[in-house]
């Protein structure tokens, strides 16, 4: 895949991006850029192999670990939730089905409601975010919104029916979330470097998120202390190649399974893309998407499935990530003749 390093330069500069971009082609790398800084206020650069949060990203290891519970009997994707939720939730439609929130079909009210007037700078969790260690403590945050369709109606993206799916992981296995992930999804894949890192404890080589192209405000007050369901986990791109290849190779869910997962649902002409169950989709060629938005994360990882290839943008702020994601995905656009 050919990629104009004055194109990549003069997006780099647009936003001040920070974090790293990558092309990986079956077990080479053609292509790494490393940018700003890890650690602002301690002028710590940017390497490699940082661990960067993925914020929605990750709503792809969720979709993920449901399908490996449908794949062992745990769950169905015609299964009513109301089975699990009880009566916790009761504005749920009893009708809404576990595939109808892996498809953003449910219809339910949404706690961050993408078409409400916020910016991921806002502070917009309504519960002390140090409290937000499981997908059951969200659930006073998913109670009282008022359904926007019937079950099935039309595509509406939905934070809320991932935090659902969260909460169903964690009353069929018995674990937390992140314990649930980790056996169904991340250590299959092989990822090691890949989980949900506590935001106001984070490791040496994980980066923090900043939520402005300047200055060092970081995240850790904007979002929960614990990605979830709908989002957060920390990754490298060397782990996001190796979770596209192993995703393919049938190691996490069956390849069967997978077909499933990616055969085209909806059209979304507003990002210019479609959508499967858990996986955003090209909107005309074989290239599979994860991608997320959120204070402190800028964030793209495509896999052009025929050659292996994984083309990854990890920003750790919020704008900064995007100039070069356009960029990147103009070059994966010329390379599948789109």
């Amino acid at each position: 895949m050919h990629v104009d390093p004055a194109t990549l330069d003069a997006a780099v500069e647009k936003s001040a991006f920070t974090g790293v971009a990558t092309v990986d082609v079956g077990d080479r790398r053609t292509l790494e850029r490393c940018e700003g800084f890890l650690h602002r206020a301690l002028r710590v650069p940017m390497t490699p192999d940082a661990r960067i949060a993925i914020a929605s990203g990750s709503k792809g290891f969720t979709a993920l670990a449901v399908m490996r519970l449908v794949e062992d009997g745990g769950l169905r994707l015609d299964q009513r939730v109301r089975e699990l939720l009880g009566d916790d939730l009761p504005l749920i439609d009893d009708a809404v089905t576990v595939e109808h929130l892996l498809t953003h079909t449910s219809g339910i009210g949404d706690y961050l409601d993408e078409e409400a007037d916020w910016e991921p700078s806002d502070h917009v969790l309504t519960l002390p975010v140090h409290t937000l260690t499981t997908a059951e403590a969200f659930l006073p945050m998913l109670d009282g919104h008022e359904a926007k369709s019937s079950p099935g109606e039309r595509f509406a993206y939905c934070n809320g029916g991932y935090m659902v799916l969260a909460v169903l992981l964690e009353r069929v296995t018995g674990e937390s979330y992140h314990e649930a992930v980790r056996r169904l999804v991340l250590r299959p894949a092989g990822l090691e470097r890949t989980g949900f890192l506590p935001l106001n404890a984070l490791p040496a080589d994980a980066a923090p998120g900043y939520v402005l192209d300047e200055g060092d405000l970081v995240n850790t007050l904007h979002l929960p202390v614990l990605g979830n369901g709908d989002g957060g986990a920390f990754t490298t791109a060397g782990d996001l190649h190796r979770f596209w290849l192993a995703l393919q190779a049938g190691r996490i869910v069956s390849r069967e399974t997978l077909a499933t997962m990616v055969e085209p649902r909806h059209d979304v002409p507003d990002e210019r893309k479609r959508y499967g169950m858990g996986f955003w989709l090209h909107p005309t060629h074989d290239a599979l998407i994860l991608e997320g938005y959120d204070a402190g994360a800028s964030f793209r990882s495509t896999h052009i499935v025929a050659s292996q290839t994984t083309v990854s943008v990890l920003g750790n702020s919020s704008e900064g990530g995007w100039p070069l994601i356009y960029a990147l995905q103009d070059a994966i656009d010329a390379e599948l003749g789109a």
